[in-house]
């Protein structure tokens, strides 16, 4: 049981309960919840579809993917459907004669139902909270650009107020994420260090070893760059970048974390590589090439690896490039935030350095598959002669904490239910974002992507985009 104060009662509505995220990933995390004593025994879940289903179909298509029984039993009762057509006013007249007191409307739906949704949720009187709270949470993509995302934030927020609105990026969820602010601001060893003053450079990186398999149709009209990097990546930025703020209230916290990326310059294409896997292996596994995925167009130009360098123009972070890469079909599974201090400014040790590139001098926050982090630095190699090697002092929550099999959900439905809104992006961080990677957007309509052997580590031209400036990337862990 956790210590932290219980959430209170409220209808939580899935919009697409039938779909993989809320099989998966929402409803478990309810169930840890639930098992933890966080959230209230009168919390309902109501599932809306479209599928011709009742309450206990939806309970026996959840039955599989729930590892606790035990905890599931005492929800399981506590949830029922409604069938419905999203675009239908009658769908949410029917809601509202169900809904009654606090309630969150989760969007676990296709992007183009974002706006309508939300209309409709107005229209029927849903969003007044003269009864209680009414919460939206919206999942990604929000937009597909700078346009799309002005047009759907005005949308939105023409009929609801930024108070309501949860936009989630489950990256956030991460235990190391949340830390980030902790080490940061908790240690003032590292806050004295925390600028272009001691700092190098910043690498960010979510590799994934896995390719794009059945979800060909989404990701080809998406791609690495849109998928990952105007949200997960920039988030993470931001925690890295932001100053710290006069408390950890929400709207604190977000105004730090927007000016980071209000300040970031739109990258060039000059400063950017975009790649595409190509037939290889993985974990001895013999892996098709990305044109060859079930769904994909044979002609497009969808990229699945990007990369970029970003350019923080505030007095800490001037002068000190962050390295962004994503990718899928690479050689591991690896999501984390390289802090690469600067050499020591004498060259006492010349000559003195093992082989390699970066070497010591570094912070690793570990996001995925291990949680933690390391901090590297040198050591003399024992011998005669004054030789240096890199040695780490490493950090692992799973070897401190009693961490148990988690979604990365748990944290963000326990904060919208409570109303924190700290880990979810306000309508300025998500235009922010696209407005960096617009030129992007716009230079890759033309031209091809990169090449890279699936189970490698990337393209070529990655490398050489760090190389240029006399630096290399981390390995992949």
């Amino acid at each position: 049981m956790s210590d932290a104060p219980r959430a209170p009662a409220a209808t939580l509505v899935i919009f697409g309960a039938m779909g993989d995220l809320a099989r998966r990933l929402l409803v478990p995390a309810l169930v840890n919840l639930s098992r933890d004593g966080l959230i209230d025994e009168a919390t309902t879940i109501l599932g809306v579809s479209h599928h011709d289903a009742d309450d206990d179909a939806l309970r026996e298509a959840l039955d599989d993917f729930i590892e606790d029984q035990d905890s599931w039993s005492k929800l399981r009762d506590r949830v029922a459907y409604l069938k419905g057509d999203f675009e239908q006013a009658s769908t949410f007249a029917a809601l509202a004669e169900r809904v009654k007191g606090n309630a969150v409307f989760y969007l676990a739906t296709a992007p183009n139902f974002f706006g309508p949704v939300v209309d409709a949720l107005a229209d029927a009187g849903l969003l007044d909270e003269g009864a209680g709270f009414r919460r939206v949470v919206i999942e990604k993509p929000f937009g597909h650009d700078l346009t799309s995302a002005q047009a759907l934030n005005a949308r939105i927020l023409a009929r609801a107020e930024e108070q309501q609105i949860y936009r989630i990026d489950h990256f956030l969820g991460k235990e190391t994420v949340q830390n980030i602010m902790v080490a940061r601001f908790g240690n003032v060893m590292l806050g004295a260090v925390w600028n272009n003053r001691y700092i190098d450079h910043v690498q960010i990186t979510a590799a994934e070893a896995v390719t794009v398999g059945t979800r060909g149709k989404f990701y080809d009209s998406t791609g690495a760059l849109r998928d990952m990097v105007p949200n997960h990546l920039f988030q993470l930025l931001a925690l890295i970048g932001m100053e710290p703020p006069n408390s950890f209230d929400a709207d604190a916290i977000r105004t730090e974390k927007s000016k980071v990326i209000a300040a970031a310059k739109p990258v060039p294409p000059e400063d950017a590589v975009r790649g595409r896997y190509e037939a290889g292996t993985i974990a001895g596994k013999p892996v098709a090439a990305y044109l060859e995925e079930a769904e994909v167009d044979p002609t497009g130009r969808t990229e699945t690896y990007a990369a970029l360098k970003v350019q923080v123009e505030t007095w800490r972070w001037s002068g000190v490039p962050f390295y962004l890469r994503t990718g899928k079909g690479l050689t591991a599974r690896d999501t984390e935030i390289v802090v690469q201090f600067r050499d020591v400014p004498i060259a006492l040790f010349r000559g003195t350095k093992a082989a390699g590139c970066p070497w010591g001098n570094r912070l690793r926050l570990q996001l995925q598959p291990n949680e933690g982090l390391s901090l590297e630095f040198v050591a003399k190699v024992p011998g005669p002669v004054m030789e240096t090697a890199p040695v780490s002092m490493d950090f692992h929550y799973a070897d401190r904490f009693a961490v148990g099999h988690q979604t990365g959900y748990e944290t963000l439905l326990y904060d919208v239910l409570t109303g924190d809104q700290t880990l979810f992006q306000r309508a300025d961080q998500i235009e922010g974002g696209w407005r960096v990677v617009q030129p992007l957007l716009d230079a890759w309509r033309a031209g091809e992507p990169e090449g890279y052997a699936a189970g490698s580590a990337g393209p070529a031209g990655a490398d050489a985009l760090i190389a240029r400036d006399g630096r290399c990337w981390s390995e992949l862990a």
